[in-house]
C-alpha cells in the first residue's frame, strides 16, 4: 500500500534549478526534498501561531515582563498548573 501521494506543483525555472542542484549535492530526490521543506514550513507556522497566541493572551492579562507573569503564576495553586508535588 502506497504511504505517499503524487502531487503536482509548478515551480518558476530559476528555483526549480536550484532546487535539482540542491538534490544533487544532498544525493536526495525532489521529492524528499520538497517534503523537507513542506515539513519545516509547516513547524515553522505552527510554532509562529503559538508565539502569536501567548503573545495575544499575555496582552489580554497584561503581562509585560517574565517577573508580571511569575506573579500570576504565584497566585495560582500547585494543583490547578498540574504540579505533582
Amino acid at each position: 500500500m502506497r504511504t505517499t501521494k503524487p502531487i503536482t506543483i509548478s515551480l518558476p525555472e530559476d528555483l526549480l534549478r536550484e532546487a535539482q542542484r540542491a538534490a544533487k549535492e544532498e544525493a536526495r530526490t525532489r521529492s524528499e526534498l520538497v517534503r523537507d521543506a513542506l515539513q519545516q514550513y509547516l513547524a515553522s507556522r505552527r510554532w509562529r501561531r503559538l508565539r502569536q497566541w501567548g503573545a495575544e493572551t499575555a496582552r489580554r492579562l497584561g503581562l509585560k515582563s517574565e517577573a508580571d507573569l511569575q506573579r500570576l503564576l504565584d497566585r495560582v495553586p500547585a494543583r490547578r498548573r498540574g504540579s505533582r508535588e
